[in-house]
């Protein structure tokens, strides 16, 4: 049991550990001056977390942080339907061609690559929620999902990644989705919340709906914004 005073649980710390070390690699790899592409770059990175944080958490018996990166995981395949919806129906987001496969227009690696801020959103929310409150946890989820989307619209349009485009941006951050992702960031964590005890299988309905509410959210906000208001 963790003490407000304590400064991190071996959880926290070995999570702390991998992450730091999982940056410094994404640095390395994107800015090693090799013809590889992008895309290959990104896929590859993708598949060290996907499989670096099952195999910290099964070495550690961390065995909530396996419940959580299956979840995520899960999660992040659904998405890849609101992205390819936003880029290949309503064509406000775009997805270059980058060196790696597609899965429809979407390139391959988004498969995984939403795990990270899914996992990130809860996994803080929840240490958040065990060191004070249940309040101050979802509030913890809100702004972890606004920051770490935030700077991922504002950064991954220079790695030639996908980008927003034909709608209204706050520097390279579309408007409209500012909201759908903090909804999307609180509902991950309370779902996860209720369904982290259960069966795994029950991952894959509590995930499929997490999905149809962001891209319901994130269509509703798109005409709301880009067709009513503007």
């Amino acid at each position: 049991m963790i003490k407000r005073d304590d400064i991190l649980h071996p959880v926290e710390r070995n999570t702390l550990i991998l992450h730091i070390l999982f940056a410094a690699l994404c640095v390395l790899t994107l800015i090693a001056p090799i013809e590889t592409k992008v895309g290959v770059r990104l896929f590859f990175l993708v598949l060290i977390y996907n499989l670096s944080l099952p195999i910290l958490g099964m070495l550690k018996k961390h065995r909530d942080l396996v419940g959580l990166w299956l979840f995520a995981f899960i999660l992040s395949i659904f998405q890849i339907w609101p992205d390819y919806f936003l880029s290949s129906r309503l064509e406000i987001l775009f997805f270059p061609e980058d060196g790696l496969f597609k899965l429809g227009s979407v390139s391959g690696y988004m498969a995984g690559l939403w795990t990270i801020p899914i996992f990130l959103i809860v996994f803080i929310a929840q240490r958040i929620r065990i060191r004070f409150s249940e309040n101050i946890s979802y509030w913890a989820a809100a702004i972890t999902s606004l920051v770490v989307f935030g700077v991922s619209e504002q950064s991954m349009w220079m790695l030639s990644s996908w980008r927003a485009q034909n709608v209204t941006l706050i520097g390279h951050m579309a408007v409209y989705i500012i909201l759908p992702e903090i909804i999307f960031g609180l509902s991950a964590y309370w779902c996860y919340e209720k369904i982290k005890d259960m069966n795994h299988w029950v991952k894959v309905p509590t995930a499929f709906l997490i999905m149809l509410l962001y891209l319901g959210s994130a269509s509703y906000f798109y005409f709301l914004i880009e067709v009513v208001i503007v």
